[in-house]
């Protein structure tokens, strides 16, 4: 019986022992990787309205080869291609390009242009330095590595602007102190012309309520609302079109600054 116990002992040591060394080579573990190294086919990226359609700049990288026990990863790579204003440490990147195992990303001239003027906010006529980089990372969003930041100085173009603007702009709804009214009462409820395409106001704003922008007092003939079904547009700002649905104010009353960009098609509530 003693025997048979220590036969049965000695089996199952092994079978642990065993068991324990197969979990240890079946671990895998992450050995590293490579940081993409970025390149351009341009040092100089062109940009004409008259060449919108050319190719601006083409980006290319190299593959990190992440590794692992097993060997090189055989997960997809992904990629995220980063354009942001010089200086800024890509803290919040102004655009981001999300890329699935491509090792390349072209931009037309037209494309690139609007990055410039409606992204990173730049001047039209005016050169200054972008900076862009690539990330890669796995498709658990892991084992994120970050390549070289390449510098370019750009001029971008003026275009035309994306919703045709007025002469004069005002305000009017529910969430201002004129209500639906029509006219307006001035010059409390008239836009500040700051540009040709720039208009601006400082007015209180009833929270949840509804507005639109008129371009004549007194006309319900045009109009400038939102993109979508009425209330439906982001209540700190988004795009607007003519002949669009009614806005929704934000969900706080109080005074705000409202400026109207019709170079870009974009309006913007700040709360004072």
């Amino acid at each position: 019986m003693k025997n048979i116990l220590k036969l049965l002992l000695s089996t199952l040591l092994v079978t642990t022992v065993f068991s324990a060394c197969e979990k240890d080579e079946n671990k895998i573990s992450y050995f590293g990787g490579t940081a993409p190294v970025l390149t351009a086919n341009k040092t100089a990226i062109p940009l004409s309205y008259l060449n919108r359609a050319d190719e601006a700049v083409k980006f290319m990288w190299t593959n990190p080869e992440y590794q692992f026990t097993t060997g090189i990863s055989s997960q997809n790579v992904n990629y995220q291609l980063d354009i942001d204003n010089d200086g800024t440490n890509f803290s919040a990147p102004k655009k981001s390009y999300g890329i699935s195992q491509d090792l390349s990303r072209a931009f037309t001239q037209d494309e690139f242009n609007d990055v410039l003027l409606n992204k990173l906010l730049l001047v039209p006529g005016v050169p200054a330095t972008i900076q862009v980089r690539v990330k890669s990372y796995l498709a658990t969003n892991s084992l994120t590595l970050n390549s070289n930041v390449m510098k370019f100085t750009v001029t971008p173009y003026a275009i035309p602007p994306k919703v045709t603007p007025p002469t004069d702009l005002f305000i009017v709804g529910n969430a201002t102190p004129g209500d639906w009214n029509n006219p307006v009462p001035v010059p409390s409820q008239k836009f500040t012309k700051i540009s040709a395409t720039l208009f601006e106001i400082t007015i209180p704003i009833n929270a949840n309520n509804s507005y639109l922008f008129l371009p004549v007092n007194g006309s319900w003939a045009a109009k400038y609302g939102c993109l979508g079904a009425n209330n439906t547009n982001n209540v700190n700002g988004d795009d607007f079109r003519e002949n669009g649905g009614d806005m929704k104010a934000p969900a706080v009353s109080g005074n705000y600054k409202i400026q109207v960009d019709f170079q870009r098609g974009v309006f913007t509530l700040t709360k004072l």
